[in-house]
């Protein structure tokens, strides 16, 4: 591996909550950018990870950032300049992003966040509790504070790297059909490029293979990164980015009254609805549709506007199949009526096979389907960096180029993941993803289901939303 330095670092840096991501984090931070090991400063909620950061001579405090002292604990640990890397569940991300733009300290995080509690709070409106939401209240403080330090939001795997491999997806597709090209450089050029090849659907379509003995036990959430995010989230309503073409709006879809308008979501858990996909090494697959901040962001990022309308969106969203002890886990916990089993366990050390293949589906352009992504085996990621396993180690590579380029463009403001500098950041990331990987598919949602009971389809166009999702 190529330890070259991608860039200096003078500053302090803060990890909030230091969990799967944040012990496979460290060791590339240590590898890629320059800076020294006492300036580095974990707080975190529990003891987990204490080994990790000892083995680094890494300052670790248990500290739980709470509503009634985040400010305390910020003041005395950041100043302007400094890095806030926020890897927490039940922190708010929200009262995170606005210290730091108030305060001119650089931020990265792989999802927004909430304070403790608000999922699962009935007080609240769905529509409160989405994805949408918590992203309409962190952009607002974004335009607050136009030129601040740097502040990345929602950038891991997903979110994060999946908006640039549609980004490169488009390009390689655009090659293909139209020939040589000119990279688009503006949000409104990336539009265009999208509705000129026809593009319909954008899935980040995710199979997790990868198996660890001893499986799952009864009564244990079984997965191969963080079940407190992964219950968190499939929990929320399930969101979409909600396409210019489609004609059948779901019976349980709502709108939003407020923000961009260019996701929906419907009235049940994402855990709970499953819907069609497909990825090269496993072919078609049910997925669930969890709600994921790139199926808002990269239909927001996406969509053209003439005289104020918008005349073109592709519907976006997350299609997730992940190994198959989550899914029995996830089956298990939906038995009761979600409420999350007692004990947990986040697979590593254990893992003794599989792959974690994670990419852009592109749908609906002249080639029909094309898929874009990483495709990353344990034995891979075990070889490539510690503390990890193959589903750890992609959301770890995006939070290592988000990092590595918020260095190197400090007085962003706030951006979404759509408006880093795609090649960039692939290029940062690329060496930990395994094998990049492009391939073309003749799958639509209506392949192979001729012979099965009759279905309501719309045989038309095989790229609406209702062709997708699993009745």
């Amino acid at each position: 591996m190529d330890e070259k330095k991608h860039v200096k670092f003078h500053g302090r840096l803060v990890f909030v909550g230091f969990g799967s991501v944040g012990q496979g984090t460290l060791p590339l931070i240590l590898r890629h950018i320059d800076m020294p090991r006492d300036r580095i400063t974990i707080v975190t909620a529990d003891e987990r990870g204490r080994k990790e950061a000892e083995q680094y001579g890494i300052k670790f405090v248990v500290n739980p950032i709470k509503r009634d002292n985040h400010r305390a604990i910020l003041d005395s640990l950041l100043r302007r300049g400094d890095f806030l890397l926020n890897l927490s569940v039940d922190v708010s991300s929200a009262v995170l992003i606005e210290y730091c733009l108030q305060h001119g300290v650089f931020y990265v995080d792989t999802c927004i966040e909430p304070w403790h509690g608000m999922y699962t709070d009935g007080s609240l409106p769905a529509g409160k509790r989405s994805n949408y939401a918590l992203r309409e209240e962190v952009l607002e403080l974004g335009r607050r504070h136009p030129k601040a330090a740097t502040v990345v939001i929602t950038h891991g795997a997903n979110p994060g790297l999946i908006s640039h491999w549609v980004k490169q997806g488009l390009v390689n597709i655009a090659r293909e059909v139209l020939g040589d090209i000119k990279i688009p450089k503006t949000r409104e050029e990336w539009g265009r490029l999208a509705m000129k090849l026809g593009i319909k659907v954008i899935h980040c379509a995710e199979r997790d293979t990868q198996v660890a003995e001893p499986r799952k036990q009864r009564l244990e959430f079984a997965n191969t990164w963080s079940v407190d995010g992964f219950v968190s989230e499939g929990r929320q309503p399930s969101e979409l980015g909600w396409g210019t073409h489609e004609r059948h709006f779901p019976a349980d879809g709502q709108r939003h009254d407020f923000g961009c308008g260019a996701a929906i979501y419907l009235g049940r858990p994402g855990m709970s609805v499953k819907v069609r996909s497909w990825t090269p090494g496993e072919g078609p697959f049910h997925g669930f549709l969890i709600t994921h901040g790139e199926a808002i962001s990269i239909a927001d990022y996406f969509t053209v506007r003439e005289n104020g309308s918008a005349v073109y969106r592709p519907t976006c969203h997350y299609a997730y199949h992940p190994c198959d002890d989550a899914v029995l886990s996830n089956h298990e916990m939906g038995g009761k009526n979600w409420i999350a089993q007692p004990k947990y366990r986040i697979f590593m050390d254990e893992i003794y096979d599989g792959v974690d293949e994670l990419g852009a589906l592109l749908l609906g352009h002249a080639k029909n389907a094309y898929w874009f992504g990483s495709r990353l085996s344990i034995e891979q990621a075990r070889k490539l960096a510690p503390f990890n396993n193959a589903t750890s180690l992609q959301v770890v590579a995006g939070v290592l180029g988000a990092m590595v380029w918020a260095l190197e463009n400090p007085d962003r403001g706030l951006v979404d993941p759509d408006e880093l500098d795609y090649r960039r950041v692939l290029d940062i990331a690329d060496p930990y993803l395994g094998d990049i990987v492009g391939a073309y598919s003749d799958w639509t949602p209506l392949t192979d289901r001729g012979w099965l009971f009759p279905e309501d389809v719309d045989k038309d166009d095989p790229w609406q939303f209702k062709n997708f999702r699993v009745a």
